[in-house]
């Protein structure tokens, strides 16, 4: 089986990606004109975007804390 096949099936490889999507959306809450373009929609599809950036601020000491426990998983457990 393929490195890429388990990482992506596995619950690991999907808080990872969860982390950085919330990180992401965060960070981008602060350029005015993303903030402005992708974050302004508060429903639907897009309002994924904005509720990742609203838990990433609201959230950011437990979601550092997070990732920096992903990140010695992934670096000295895995």
């Amino acid at each position: 089986m393929p490195i890429f096949h388990r990482a992506v099936y596995s619950f690991d490889g999907l808080l990872v990606f969860a982390l950085l999507f919330i990180c992401t959306c965060a960070y981008l809450k602060k350029v005015p004109r993303v903030n402005g373009w992708l974050l302004s929609e508060k429903r639907g599809v897009w309002g994924v975007f904005y509720k990742a950036s609203v838990i990433g601020n609201r959230l950011h000491l437990a979601v550092a804390l997070s990732c920096v426990t992903m990140a010695f998983y992934v670096l000295f457990l895995k």
